[in-house]
């Protein structure tokens, strides 16, 4: 295994230990005097932790080496008691329903955007995002053209231009989305 593969694998345990305490990327900064944009690269595979680091991440996971280097066996099936939730302060909710997706190509979530709210605008970047509106109705906004979408219907785009999703209805719309790849 390369060093490259190395960085990967313990970044998403951090991850995946990180996800499972319901911690946010800030919160295990704060509790290990390290900072969000070293834990965000940590668990992207981008850099290294020393020895030293690594155990006192360890231990703020409430974990020890030896269940954090266990080998996972690969999950098939993901429960709803396993998915990890993230509200923002408008009480929209993302629900990562593949809590491991950091490891493949495709990160899927179920979202519910509240009525006359939106998610944060996306800047541009690599990668295609899919979603189908189970419910309500959507405003996709990609640059400055916007698509509206109706309950049943799905939208597919490339991310290469700034994007934003709106929910200008009076019900809670939900749809399930999907990016490739994962941003979490």
């Amino acid at each position: 295994m390369d060093t490259d593969s190395i960085n990967r694998d313990i970044g998403r345990r951090i991850r995946n230990h990180r996800n499972r305490n319901g911690l946010t990327q800030q919160e295990l900064a704060d509790r290990t005097e390290l900072t969000k944009g070293f834990i965000s690269q940590l668990e992207r595979g981008q850099v290294s932790a020393s020895v030293v680091t690594l155990m006192d991440l360890i231990e703020c996971l409430g974990t020890t080496p030896a269940e954090f280097f266990k080998d996972e066996e690969e999950q098939v099936v993901f429960t709803e008691k396993e998915y990890f939730e993230k509200l923002d302060e408008q009480g929209n909710s993302r629900q990562w329903i593949v809590p491991t997706a950091q490891r493949f190509q495709m990160e899927p979530l179920l979202v519910v955007i509240q009525p006359h709210s939106s998610l944060e605008e996306d800047k541009p970047h690599n990668g295609e995002e899919f979603g189908y509106l189970m419910s309500g109705r959507l405003n996709l906004w990609l640059g400055d053209k916007v698509y509206h979408i109706k309950s049943g219907e799905s939208f597919y785009y490339q991310a290469s231009q700034k994007h934003r999703i709106e929910n200008s209805g009076s019900r809670p719309a939900k749809f399930l989305w999907i990016s490739t790849p994962p941003e979490f």
